[in-house]
């Protein structure tokens, strides 16, 4: 059995989805978070929904149909649309979305989007904005390194991480508009984050990656990623920070990237 310690909910199946069926990985009186691993990247798609006024968002969605169907036959209002980042397998869906809010951090602009999305965050990095979707309020994290506006969203129990953050590592930063300086200056501004809220709120990241031990798991709390993370222990050390193999990759998304940096040179 694994050693790492998950929330009660985790695995949940949610019976009263009609024709579907889709995690609930955490739920409160005002919160029920839904789970979906969607695409051939291992996307991790979540829905958020505020029990107390039925309004509902997702996050990175990678199919908009799906969530759609989902919102309706449970009678939820899906009113927004967050996107941790810009790239293609966190917004693939959002096409089906646009008469939502669909929100993105404006600094995403710099490594090439250009939509569709109708709002924008604009806050420095290291610093966060709250946003509320019916009784539930958030902390919109900017949190730059994978790419140049990565948000990660933090409240109501829960921590969405996007590529930011894995349940192991970390996202890479080899790719347009990414970088490893401010990718490490994201993590020390998020641990720290992280220490001051409940060790036993949810972490929820963007994609699903088997850990070092072995295990697979979708979630895991935040005392056990604090304790496990490989890319936040080697935060201090320089040494150990440059030796992480995870950072780039030798792939065509690599390669793609080097001769976007030479072109505009």
């Amino acid at each position: 059995m694994s050693s790492h310690k998950r929330h009660p909910l985790e695995g949940m199946r949610f019976i009263r989805l009609v024709g579907e069926m889709v995690s609930a990985v955490f739920e409160t009186e005002k919160i029920l978070v839904l789970q979906e691993q969607l695409g051939e990247w291992d996307n991790l798609n979540h829905l958020i929904v505020c029990k107390i006024t039925s309004k509902a968002i997702i996050v990175d969605p990678f199919d908009g149909d799906f969530w759609i169907q989902i919102c309706q036959k449970n009678s939820w209002n899906l009113e927004q649309v967050w996107l941790t980042h810009s790239h293609w397998d966190h917004s693939k869906g959002i096409d089906k979305l646009q008469d939502r809010e669909i929100w993105v951090h404006e600094k995403e602009s710099e490594r090439g989007w250009d939509g569709p999305s109708n709002k924008i965050w604009s806050h420095e990095e290291f610093t966060y904005v709250t946003q509320n979707i019916g009784e539930l309020c958030f902390e919109i994290h900017c949190t730059p390194g994978h790419t140049p506006g990565h948000v990660t969203i933090i409240g109501e129990g829960i921590v969405v991480s996007g590529d930011c953050l894995f349940l192991g590592r970390c996202g890479r930063t080899d790719l347009v508009g990414g970088n490893p300086n401010l990718q490490r200056d994201s993590l020390i501004y998020l641990r720290e984050r992280l220490r001051n809220i409940s060790q036993n709120w949810l972490v929820l990241p963007g994609h699903q990656y088997q850990l070092s031990d072995g295990t697979n798991p979708t979630s895991i709390i935040v005392k056990e990623i604090l304790s496990n993370n490989e890319a936040l222990q080697a935060l201090d050390d320089d040494s150990a920070w440059n030796k992480l193999d995870f950072l780039a990759f030798e792939d065509s998304l690599s390669e793609n990237a080097k001769r976007h940096r030479a072109m505009n040179s």
